[in-house]
């Protein structure tokens, strides 16, 4: 199959991401490292290599692990919030890192100036159409919008309807769609409702590459759709990002970890931002037993609603051809019917 509706349709954010297929993979704590990066980069989509807490020693030796894995473009996931933020943006210009995906709040006017005058292309998070003009005049070079169906913490929205309102007004730079892709079928809808392509992390874990453990992987084959809920904001005074995550002890100890953390916030035992930090530590930990250690009982098992579509390991090239194949079967099925139509 030559993929001529697909080459068509996702040429914008193939050529910004310097790839031939125009996916790339969600950065996913613990999961997103060099191994799965390199591999996904090497099968032709876009691997991103999830900072997340790490210190820029760390950083900087998943880059070089990156690199001597895989000669093609591969990014990094900054969380903005980050205490050494600067300093992380310093390895990456220093490492000559092509794509930084800014995350985790609005990002500073400076952050963005620092990695484009060094020729890096910005990539941010747009949770509303308000937020992803004010990110397009900043001098971001694509967005991605994010639904609530996806895995980990997550904004209010379903991708379906931020893509409504966003993609109409959305055409200087390309846009990515991310929460709940699990098919070809959903890219290919995405991409003719004028996105410039997808970010799938839930179908990625179970990869053969994945250094989850079995345990992880064997939680997500098992799972339905169902299953991956979104925890609960005991105080509304108090803001906690949701997060996605397949059901077990940890979702109830969750719910523990915040009403105490609320609690000593209110008595003065702990500033709000000492409280945040409380909660998401607990997230942290309960994330590395689950997979790293195969800790599904009071581990965190982070996964987005898609994870009913996974139903067996498979490898990284496998899941990019099956998610390509039905991409391009359904853009076919779509335009031959237009076509049948206009010759009656």
């Amino acid at each position: 199959m030559n993929n001529k509706y697909l080459n068509r349709l996702w040429q914008k954010g193939a050529e910004f991401l310097g790839t031939e297929y125009a996916i790339m993979c969600g950065a996913m704590s613990w999961v997103s490292e060099h191994n799965l990066v390199a591999a996904i980069s090497n099968a032709g989509g876009f691997g991103v290599i999830a900072c997340g807490a790490m210190t820029p020693d760390l950083l900087l030796k998943e880059i070089q692990l990156t690199k001597q894995n895989t000669s093609k473009p591969f990014g990094v996931n900054l969380i903005t919030m980050h205490p050494m933020i600067e300093e992380l943006i310093g390895i990456c210009i220093e490492q000559k890192v092509s794509h930084i995906v800014l995350a985790g709040g609005l990002p500073k006017s400076s952050s963005i100036k620092a990695l484009k005058n060094q020729g890096v292309k910005v990539i941010c998070f747009a949770p509303a159409l308000s937020l992803a003009k004010r990110l397009v005049k900043l001098g971001v070079d694509a967005l991605i919008i994010e639904g609530m169906e996806a895995g980990g913490h997550i904004g209010p929205v379903s991708a379906s309807v931020l893509a409504q309102e966003i993609l109409p007004h959305i055409k200087e730079v390309p846009v990515f769609i991310a929460g709940g892709i699990g098919t070809g079928e959903a890219i290919a809808n995405y991409l003719n409702m004028g996105a410039s392509g997808c970010q799938l992390g839930t179908r990625f874990v179970c990869s053969r590459e994945s250094i989850a453990h079995p345990n992880f992987k064997q939680a997500f084959i098992k799972a339905n759709a169902r299953d991956a809920v979104a925890s609960v904001q005991i105080d509304p005074e108090f803001n906690v990002i949701p997060v996605r995550a397949l059901m077990n002890k940890s979702t109830d100890e969750f719910t523990k970890v915040q009403i105490e953390a609320i609690e000593q916030y209110k008595k003065g035992e702990l500033s709000k931002i000492d409280a945040q930090l409380k909660i998401e530590k607990f997230w942290a930990g309960a994330l590395r037993r689950a997979i790293i250690d195969g800790d599904i009982e009071t581990g965190s098992i982070m996964a987005g609603q898609s994870v009913g579509m996974v139903k067996e390991e498979q490898t990284v090239k496998e899941i990019l051809d099956e998610l390509v194949l039905q991409s391009e079967t359904a853009l076919e099925r779509v335009y031959s019917q237009q076509l049948i139509s206009t010759t009656l």
